[in-house]
């Protein structure tokens, strides 16, 4: 795989390579993963049904890609990851798309995707307004972007320091930010709204708690009624979008928006 900042493979930042075991273990069966897998994958049919190209940055385990894969065979499809830890696994899930070790801050492609995607990754990069940028320069005229990040400082918990974030975006800084690169934005709206009151209270009742006292296991696999209840509740939620219902506050928050073509 082609390796555009090696010194960077290994220890990039933003986030603990050894995480990837986990997450590759349980990915597939988390309601979170599996909810938000299904909210990008509409995206894609609502905003560009018929995209020749996608690239995800930051694409970790490549749990995402692959089920954006499958929506297209015939597309190109391209991830980038700074941890050759992650892209390791990605490989064994898309041994045919194009694969590649990278720096966000500086990605060696202009004008090359109709669409690029970035989930939950810019609250892990301090130079996020630069990582806005690189992506509108990788996107052609017309091109499409899809991010997801967390939403609400006021979550803010030790998880978020076990998970290497520099911060949790208001709608306000996101969209400022986003428009500031070039983009016009075409949806925008907050994601686990139902779920907001649970995941309030466990982010209060972690607060105080040592980083070195989270298991991401246990944050992560939940009881099968637990994780099918809360897999319900997000699926209620994507309905809501799907009808063009937007919620000002959640977990999460999407935002979907284009390059303007030159006029």
């Amino acid at each position: 795989m082609p390796a555009y900042a090696p010194e960077l493979a290994r220890a990039g930042g933003g986030f603990e390579p050894g995480y990837f075991d986990d997450l590759a273990g349980l990915e597939a069966n988390n309601f979170w993963f599996q909810s938000r897998n299904k909210l990008l994958q509409w995206v894609l049919k609502r905003f560009r049904p018929n995209f020749r190209s996608f690239l995800e940055v930051g694409c970790g385990t490549g749990f995402v890609l692959t089920g954006i894969a499958r929506l297209n065979p015939h597309a190109r499809i391209a991830g980038s990851e700074i941890f050759t830890a992650g892209l390791s696994f990605a490989r064994e899930r898309l041994p045919t798309a194009s694969l590649m070790q990278m720096d966000a801050r500086n990605i060696p492609f202009i004008e090359e995707f109709e669409v690029v995607g970035a989930f939950d990754v810019l609250e892990h990069i301090e130079e996020d307004e630069l990582v806005l940028s690189q992506l509108h320069a990788a996107l052609k005229e017309g091109g499409l972007l899809m991010i997801t990040v967390p939403q609400h400082p006021w979550l803010w918990s030790t998880l978020d320091e076990y998970s290497r974030h520099f911060r949790r975006y208001t709608e306000a800084e996101l969209r400022r930010k986003v428009e500031a690169a070039g983009f016009e934005i075409l949806r925008n709206t907050s994601f686990v709204t139902l779920l907001l009151p649970a995941m309030a209270l466990s982010r209060l009742v972690r607060r105080d708690k040592p980083v070195g006292e989270i298991d991401v296991r246990a944050e992560l696999q939940l009881p099968t009624v637990v994780n099918m209840i809360f897999k319900f509740l997000l699926s209620c939620e994507i309905f809501l979008i799907k009808a063009g219902i937007s919620s000002p506050v959640g977990g999460s928050r999407l935002v979907v928006a284009r390059k303007p073509e030159a006029s």
